[in-house]
């Protein structure tokens, strides 16, 4: 009987380890973040303990990384944190809805895509805050007219998201416009 329970209780102990060691590790809250940590973090503190762990863990893949960004990439990553605290939920949701479509469209229409990006970029600003107004006031899914650039104007989205780093900038437009019109019609 005595081996029967000692047995019990190593099965136990070997089990309760094993489902310790399997499940994630909760990611820390504010106040447990290294203090640099929380420096690159910092346009999130007001809402870093309301974050899920993924996102968290995401964040905290991209405070891993900062140290060794350029200093441009560390100040545009900076931005990009500060105007996705401002996006309410419901923006943010669409960011990431868009960049999920983004990230299934075939190669050619991504780089469709990026053409119409850098063209939108180096229209003069005054354009292209003119353009942004008639998006809003288009209704939703209407064809931009003939002759126009059909970038929309962007609306701040995640680093790299929320789902991707900084680092991929380089490869990517700043700030993604949503999907033109054009784009999303085909």
């Amino acid at each position: 009987m005595a081996k029967a329970v000692l047995a019990l209780a190593l099965w136990l102990c070997v089990s309760l380890s094993a489902f310790a060691a399997a499940q994630p590790k909760k990611p820390p809250s504010w106040a447990e973040l290294k203090p640099e940590q929380q420096q690159v973090l910092a346009p999130l503190a007001s809402d870093w303990d309301k974050l899920d762990p993924a996102r968290k863990r995401k964040w905290l893949g991209i405070a891993k990384r900062y140290p060794k960004m350029k200093p441009d990439a560390q100040e545009r990553a900076q931005r990009r944190m500060q105007a996705w605290v401002r996006l309410t939920p419901q923006e943010r949701q669409a960011a990431r809805d868009r960049y999920r479509n983004l990230e299934k469209l075939p190669p050619d229409k991504k780089q469709a895509l990026r053409q119409q990006w850098e063209e939108y970029n180096r229209l003069p600003e005054h354009e292209r805050r003119k353009l942004g107004a008639n998006q809003r006031k288009s209704p939703a899914g209407a064809a931009p007219k003939a002759g126009t650039a059909t970038a929309k104007q962007p609306s701040p989205t995640a680093p790299a998201g929320d789902s991707a780093s900084a680092e991929a900038d380089s490869k990517s437009p700043t700030n993604p416009p949503a999907p033109p019109a054009t784009a999303a019609a085909k």
